[in-house]
């Protein structure tokens, strides 16, 4: 099938937009946003894909640039967000790549940390009931289907220390100053 071709089954539209950090890889569902993934240089785009076509067994869609059903909110919000002018995404999302205990620290942290604020990892395993359990929460982290929109990049060490980051720990204080809990870098 075609890649700009409707899929008749369970499909997935996929795309990627440039973005103040570089190309990003997004995936819908008709349920929601599932996917979001940094680095979609050309190159690592059919990487990507395969992998998530496979999992969700659905059928992958790419449509034209300014085609987009399932992707266009997601890609209007991350626009707004990148502007500035977004505090809050407002999306459906499709949990379906995240379970057990990942997916409720990614849920709480999507509840409980807005837009310029972070949580240590501790804490936010306190949250969950799960008081000890920071090395899990960031275990939860790295699995993140869903970066940028359940903000992983404001999760950060108890001790101050900026932490790790999927997307890279460059992108995490590009994230951080952009919500204005790091200063903007100077060059």
């Amino acid at each position: 099938m075609d890649s700009t071709e409707r899929p008749r089954g369970p499909h997935l539209e996929w795309t990627v937009v440039a973005s103040d950090i570089g190309p990003l890889l997004l995936a819908a569902t008709p349920e929601g946003l599932v996917r979001v993934e940094f680095h979609a240089d050309p190159d690592r785009v059919d990487g990507m894909i395969g992998p998530l076509v496979s999992r969700l067994g659905a059928d992958a869609r790419r449509p034209s640039p300014g085609e987009e059903e399932l992707l266009a909110e997601p890609i209007r919000q991350l626009t707004a967000y990148f502007a500035g002018s977004l505090r809050r995404f407002e999306l459906p999302l499709d949990w379906r790549l995240s379970s057990g205990f990942n997916r409720q620290v990614l849920q709480e942290l999507d509840r409980s940390v807005p837009y310029g604020s972070v949580v240590g990892y501790g804490e936010l395993a306190a949250r969950v009931g799960q008081p000890g359990a920071a090395q899990a929460v960031g275990n939860a982290m790295g699995s993140n289907p869903l970066p940028l929109v359940v903000a992983c990049h404001r999760v950060v060490e108890n001790d101050g220390g900026i932490g790790g980051f999927g997307g890279g720990v460059e992108t995490k204080r590009q994230l951080l100053a952009l919500e204005g809990v790091l200063p903007q870098p100077l060059f």
